[in-house]
């Protein structure tokens, strides 16, 4: 099996969720995960000690001017962190996938109402706004766009928001070939169940915030090497960390909200503490702080990743 690395790449910025034409010749330094196959990406996730902890951008990374689950917001974060991006996928009332967290639009666009009871044409002619409320000249992104755009630049945390089906997303990466940079987030065994039985060789992020969570999907047939470990939005037992590695899984820890608020209160050497205590990827709001933690980890705790190469 061919390893793959993560590499600085020389891109060229093609910012596909504004409707104005891209600036041709413009480049940015990117930061860029690229697993070329499914089985590259199961061993992306494979842990081991020596790997370096990861920052997986909540919501993709979104900043002032920078708008939640928006492809220029993705292309932002990518060029100061190497992140995971983590967005979400809902459904339009004619059956388009497009990316948007909220059930309504209102607090994320110029609309307003449901996402399910506006065509796709007129989420469309939305503009998104930022997380201060400004309105940015950006559009709702698709699914398609979103697949398109990740290939070769970064791994997606998809997450699956009411009326989308399993099938559907399967559709969706089936058409794209995106198989190796997908990792749909399930909530409990059942639904991770129902994607193992579509595909066996899927990894998937498992909602694991206790031991018996972890034993529940291996009851339901779903195995390790299918998990990536969602342990909470709160500080687990480092016994259930210790459990999961036994198994080669690796931990994800969601600082979004209390984490990252007693980080910005106390200091960010509260993420170095979550790290030490043995999260692997840190799914924060806070993606350029918790990244700098990371840099610094890794330097004091020398750690050589066989699949990151630092500058």
């Amino acid at each position: 099996m061919r390893s793959f690395v993560v590499v600085l790449s020389w891109l060229t910025v093609i910012l596909s969720c504004t409707p104005s034409p891209p600036k041709h010749g413009v480049n940015v330094h990117f930061k860029t995960i690229t697993p070329a196959s499914r089985d590259e990406l199961q061993q992306f996730f494979l842990w081991s000690g020596k790997r370096s902890p990861l920052i997986s951008a909540h919501r993709g990374g979104p900043i002032s001017g920078f708008p939640e689950n928006c492809l220029a917001t993705f292309e932002n974060t990518i060029k100061y962190t190497y992140a995971l991006i983590e967005c979400d996928v809902r459904i339009s009332k004619d059956g388009n996938l497009v990316m948007m967290h909220d059930k309504t639009l209102d607090r994320t666009t110029t609309g307003k109402g449901p996402v399910s009871d506006m065509l796709f044409a007129d989420l469309k002619q939305l503009r998104l706004k930022d997380n201060d409320g400004k309105i940015t000249a950006y559009t709702i992104p698709t699914l398609d766009e979103v697949l398109v755009w990740a290939k070769g630049k970064t791994i997606l945390m998809l997450d699956i928001k009411e009326g989308v089906t399993q099938v559907m997303i399967m559709e969706a990466l089936r058409r794209h070939g995106a198989f190796s940079y997908v990792v749909p987030i399930t909530y409990n065994a059942s639904e991770a169940a129902s994607f193992i039985k579509l595909d066996s060789t899927l990894i998937l992020s498992c909602s694991i915030e206790k031991e018996e969570d972890y034993h529940r999907l291996i009851a339901y047939g779903v195995k390790p090497r299918n998990i990536v470990a969602f342990c909470g939005i709160s500080e687990p037992n480092k016994s259930l960390y210790q459990l999961l590695h036994a198994q080669n899984i690796f931990c994800q820890l969601g600082t979004m909200g209390n984490l990252d608020k007693k980080a910005e209160a106390r200091g960010d050497t509260v993420y170095y503490e979550l790290l030490n205590n043995g999260a692997d990827v840190l799914s924060t709001d806070r993606h350029v702080e918790a990244w700098s933690v990371i840099q610094r980890f890794r330097s004091e705790k020398v750690i050589s990743d066989p699949y990151i190469t630092f500058p």
